[in-house]
């Protein structure tokens, strides 16, 4: 199956909500829509699915124009953050739901029932009320009644963000084993960067109801197409700062390494240089590190791994690394950057499209 959609529009009020947005989905993985909150997620997920009016463009489902149908005719599943279950109905009953309205017979909406059941570890408790449930069970049942109806297309709208951390550890483990083989696409909102990356898959990273960057996400996360991409997947946030090129050379203040990779292709000029925490530490990995000092400003000790905030005259930057390391607040320290790991941007963080002859 493949879900496809052509400059998709959505208008409120005669503001733009959503701006045109075209995207190839398809089956054998999870296609992941990450962004913060507002990026325009669940409007999208919502038009998709045929909930909510586009002002323009098409949704095609394996090559046929859907624009027009409801929902009920998409054959689409959608699960929410919020646990939507019918308080009257029995679990086995939610979960039976979409397939006695689809008039399937009893024998087979049973078969289905009990094989989404013990996927999702539900089967003692099919004769309890939602209200008996804890909220992970109903989010499972939830879950169940998605893949027993067996849809062409399976929303999932944050779906772990109302659970407490070791349901969503739990169930984010599960999901891509759940929907493995199913034949549906799978469609997964959240704000989350880790989430993403632990679903895998395709992504497509949405800003101001934009999607600015589609494909595999763990190529996203090694080359992003922005500084926002870049600074999606970075916690502690991704270090910043105005880099020079002249001829081989790049420099950062009184520091400097020799371009490599894409960057030798650069034009002479000013650059946003991009680099995530962890690639700065704090001890020498490699003869190519580039030695930067800086002020500790603040320093945090979190597990195994040390984080120092520190103050450079072109930048306040932060390392990350692994194991204790010993700062002193206000002193100066020496931080080693790996070169090969920075990303380089226009100055207004674009993506860098002047390249020399």
């Amino acid at each position: 199956m493949t879900l496809q959609v052509e400059k998709i529009t959505k208008v409120v009020e005669g503001q733009v909500h959503i701006k045109p947005t075209s995207l190839t989905l398809e089956t054998g993985h999870f296609n992941v829509i990450l962004g913060k909150t507002g990026a325009g997620k669940t409007s999208l997920i919502k038009m998709m699915a045929g909930l909510d009016p586009i002002a323009g463009g098409r949704i095609l489902m394996d090559g046929q124009d859907v624009t027009k149908l409801t929902t009920q005719k998409r054959n689409i599943s959608l699960v929410h953050q919020f646990f939507v279950n019918y308080p009257h109905m029995s679990v086995y009953d939610n979960i039976a739901s979409p397939l006695k309205v689809a008039g399937m017979a009893k024998s087979e909406i049973q078969g289905r029932v009990e094989e989404a059941a013990d996927i999702l570890q539900l089967r003692p408790m099919l004769h309890r009320r939602p209200h008996e449930l804890s909220g992970g069970q109903q989010q499972r049942t939830a879950l169940a009644r998605a893949i027993a109806k067996e849809s062409r297309a399976v929303f999932l709208d944050e779906p772990l963000a109302n659970l407490d951390y070791k349901l969503r550890e739990e169930l984010r483990e599960q999901l891509p084993e759940l929907f493995a083989g199913r034949g549906a696409v799978v469609v997964y909102a959240t704000s989350e960067p880790e989430e993403a990356l632990l679903l895998g898959g395709y992504t497509g990273l949405m800003d101001d109801g934009h999607v600015v960057q589609f494909g595999r996400t763990a190529d996203i996360y090694r080359t992003p197409g922005s500084l926002m991409a870049a600074s999606v997947f970075s916690d502690p946030p991704i270090n910043v700062a105005e880099v020079v090129k002249t001829g081989d050379s790049i420099a950062l203040g009184k520091a400097s390494w020799i371009a490599t990779g894409a960057a030798q292709g650069l034009r002479d000029g000013t650059y946003l240089a991009a680099v995530r925490p962890h690639h700065v530490v704090p001890m020498q990995t490699a003869s190519n590190s580039v030695a930067l000092t800086g002020k500790v400003l603040v320093t945090e000790l979190s597990g195994s791994e040390s984080s120092a905030h520190f103050q450079m005259p072109s930048a306040d930057w932060v390392s990350l690394a692994h194991g204790v390391h010993p700062y002193e607040i206000g002193a100066d320290h020496q931080f080693y950057l790996d070169p090969s790991a920075v990303f380089y941007f226009a100055p207004d963080g674009s993506p860098v499209t002047g390249e020399a002859a």
